[in-house]
């Protein structure tokens, strides 16, 4: 899972990146209105943590931008301000949860994955779609009841490709949701193929139907009903 965090407070941003990568979710950093924007514009996350006071320009007006595009990454305001005009207008405005500073990480990373339940798996902790049985807060999965486990790279994949089943999904795309904005430094991206092969095997292996399809010259499709 990746997740934007838009902060202009570096100790304050490096210590959620630093508790929010040992919980699994790979990170993105921007320190200013402007490079918020420009993240926003160029990837897609799966939450975007924001501060409402930023050099350049207010969160609410990057908030104004990103629902504008009706984009549906789940948003997050970390804000010092506490007033309840400031939260109810941060609600109003397309933000699915507002947490005012300071805040315990734990609490901060338990409300990231809710939000990411919530906007990508109808709010469930545990997923059923045909032999697959996934279970988030265990990050385990199973098929026809047998365990397969799946490294935190090709558990990340799965679930991406099940919150986007039925979309063609680039090579390019699925770079950057396992490694962030470091992938455009990437010689390749074979290690996409790696783990998409390892992934299939597994759970090939375990008697799923191989719903992941190859687009050629496009990228992958998990083509699934539900």
């Amino acid at each position: 899972m990746k997740v934007l965090i838009i902060e202009d407070e570096p100790e304050l941003s490096q210590s959620i990146g630093t508790y929010l990568s040992a919980q699994g979710y790979v990170c993105d950093f921007a320190g200013s209105y402007n490079a918020g924007l420009e993240k926003v514009e160029l990837f897609r996350y799966d939450c975007i943590l924001l501060d409402m006071m930023l050099p350049g320009g207010s969160g609410m007006k990057l908030l104004d931008e990103i629902r504008s595009e009706q984009r549906n990454d789940g948003v997050i305001i970390i804000s010092a301000r506490d007033a309840l005009d400031d939260k109810i207008q941060g609600l109003h405005s397309g933000a699915d949860d507002y947490l005012t500073k300071p805040f315990h990480l734990p609490e901060l990373a338990a409300r990231v994955y809710s939000v990411i339940r919530r906007k990508q798996f109808a709010n469930n902790n545990i997923i059923r779609i045909n032999e697959l049985r996934i279970d988030l807060p265990a990050r385990s999965v199973q098929v026809h009841g047998q365990v397969v486990a799946l490294t935190k790279k090709e558990f990340d994949l799965l679930l991406y490709f099940i919150g986007n089943r039925n979309r063609v999904i680039s090579k390019s795309a699925l770079a950057e949701h396992l490694s962030g904005d470091i992938a455009d430094m990437l010689d390749d991206h074979d290690f996409v193929y790696a783990h998409i092969k390892n992934m299939k095997r597994k759970l090939i292996d375990a008697g799923y139907e191989n719903y992941l399809k190859t687009v050629y010259g496009t990228g992958y499709k998990w083509e699934m009903p539900g």
